[in-house]
């Protein structure tokens, strides 16, 4: 019996991602695209949606964060052993890179969800006995080397991930690209299904794009042109050659170089973005191209800490298949419950911090968290642009603050960030804790999201296309205090799920008073109030309106009948 028996005998939709948070002990993602691909497949196996993850095993993963004495980070090894995970399959294919074959073989690991339902998730693997040394490191570092790599792990995996796929027997009724990485598989199927030069008319591309159109779904997550994977062509055809002749390959992908954005949008007969804000920005980034909105949601059971899921099982026991049934916690859980819950959760976060730095926290004060990749745009530095005014705000009103997130290992800007962040908490000691807690993971994140009494997010807009810890806060009941953009602009009742920072314009400086401004008068004050109603109706607020709908049950529903049945 083989180990796909469970799994190939049914159509399947094929999800390629470049990563996939599938554990925390398998490093396999970087930030929230992973963590978004791996609560896509947990809501699959949990809907019984049948569908088959293709990614990278990454076997040397992202790297592990440490921090030295002047607040600096330090990148360490982040290797895993797939055996220990995963199981090794039999099939071997082969791609063409640099005019030599590569090939590729993978692991299968199975997704188990909640509700008893599995998926199948392929990770693929060029370290293999008949490669050459170079070659067997495509797979080995997410995110990792120059153009050159990156795109020798975007063959492999749109171009390999197609072709695996169809060795070992599975069968495909529609491809979804989670991100323009596994574009290339367009081209595959292009090659696939490409017409006898007899049957062409002059002018017409030898490729019946019409079936391929059908067969593609894309998501794009990056609001910004300068965001998008661009290869020049002269790489392209050194790395990949011929696959697709190149007039036809400039006519779908770009006359300057290949965007892989563009190959995707061309290839595909449904685009989406993850929220309202970023498909209509999409929109206009991309004239011609319909781009739907289908806003991101986090997995019910992964981010809802243990005492909130003791709670909703209680009072609401249909709630992680129905996620939508949180609604009805304004009028369904006693309001001693839902406190007593997050002090749970709360407890549990200050233990991670006094095991991870030593460093104690107090359980009646207000905990600020903040946590995602540190690059410029995220704006982890916003809190602190005015050390005068912040410290005026925590005399009157004393709070604590938890940061946690990497730079990516050639962002210096985002290096020299979490070294200002560090900074700036020494110049605070004496006034507030601000607590760095290193090596950002899916661990941290569920103590962070669960513990924290205010969730803050500070993006300069509109870069942020969607953004799901504020999501994963809600399903703890913690209360956002996040700048409109994203997945926010949806989500915001001003005192009811949270606050805004600002307005839809702003800019560093007013966005640092407004930010100042709502803590020192509405949400400190509000926490603080000696009637602690106020605060638990609140908490009730981000459940009910906001876990209830932002969810990836919600949104692989609607997936389902919106982009794979039609």
């Amino acid at each position: 019996m083989s180990v796909l028996d469970d799994f190939i005998h049914e159509p399947r939709v094929a999800y390629f991602s470049m990563e996939i948070a599938l554990r925390n002990e398998i490093p396999t993602y970087s930030g929230g695209l992973g963590v978004l691909a791996g609560d896509t497949v947990r809501s699959a196996a949990d809907l019984a949606l049948p569908l088959v993850a293709v990614s990278l095993v990454s076997r040397a993963g992202y790297f592990r964060q440490a921090i030295d004495a002047q607040g600096r980070q330090v990148e360490q090894a982040a290797v895993w052993e797939p055996r220990e995970w995963a199981t090794p399959l039999d099939a071997k294919i082969a791609v063409s890179i640099e005019g030599r074959t590569v090939w590729i073989g993978a692991w299968l690991y199975v997704l188990d969800g909640y509700l008893g339902g599995r998926q199948p998730v392929l990770l693929l693997d060029t370290d293999l006995d008949e490669n050459r040394p170079d070659d067997r490191e495509i797979t080995h570092t997410l995110y990792g080397g120059d153009d050159v790599y990156r795109f020798k792990q975007e063959i492999v995996l749109g171009i390999g991930g197609v072709r695996l796929l169809q060795a070992l027997g599975f069968r495909i009724r529609q491809y979804h690209m989670n991100e323009g990485h596994s574009a290339l598989l367009g081209l595959e199927l292009l090659r696939r299904y490409e017409y006898s030069p007899e049957d062409l008319r002059p002018g017409e591309l030898p490729y019946d794009l019409p079936r391929v159109r059908a067969l593609c779904n894309f998501t794009t997550h990056t609001p910004v042109e300068a965001g998008h994977d661009r290869f020049s062509y002269a790489l392209v055809q050194r790395v990949l050659g011929t696959t697709v002749e190149l007039a036809a390959l400039r006519h779908l992908a770009g006359e300057d170089s290949l965007n892989m954005t563009r190959l995707a949008l061309n290839l595909s007969e449904y685009v989406n973005g993850v929220a309202k804000r970023h498909a209509e920005i999409s929109n206009t980034m991309f004239p011609g191209y319909r781009v739907h909105a289908v806003t991101n949601g986090v997995h019910p059971f992964t981010w809802t800490s243990e005492p909130f899921r003791k709670l909703y099982d209680r009072y609401l026991p249909s709630w992680c298949h129905e996620p939508e049934q949180l609604v009805r916690v304004d009028c369904c859980i006693p309001d001693a419950a839902i406190r007593e819950a997050h002090m749970q959760a709360k407890q549990a976060l200050i233990e991670q911090v006094r095991a991870r730095t030593r460093a104690a926290l107090n359980p009646t004060a207000p905990i600020l968290g903040f946590a995602r990749r540190m690059t410029a745009y995220k704006r982890p530095d916003l809190l602190f642009t005015d050390l005068e005014r912040l410290q005026a705000v925590a005399r009157q009103h004393a709070f604590q603050v938890v940061l946690a997130g990497k730079a990516h290992p050639h962002d210096e800007g985002g290096k020299r960030l979490i070294e200002q962040l560090h900074a700036q908490a020494r110049a605070l000691e004496d006034i507030m804790p601000v607590i760095f807690l290193p090596d950002y993971d899916m661990e941290i994140a569920q103590a962070l999201v669960a513990g924290v009494d205010v969730w803050l997010n500070t993006p300069l807009r509109p870069f942020e296309a969607s953004g799901t810890s504020g999501m994963k806060a809600a399903f703890n009941g913690v209360p956002n205090l996040s700048v409109l953009d994203g997945w926010w602009i949806e989500g915001c009742i001003e005192g009811v799920t949270g606050w805004a920072i600002g307005d839809a314009a702003g800019g560093d400086d007013g966005d640092a008073r407004a930010l100042y401004d709502k803590l020192e008068e509405v949400v400190l004050p509000l926490y603080y109030d000696g009637d602690p109603g106020g605060w638990i109706k609140l908490m009730k607020g981000a459940i009910s309106k906001n876990a209830s709908y932002f969810n990836s049950h919600r949104m692989m529903r609607r997936y389902a009948t919106e982009a794979y049945i039609r």
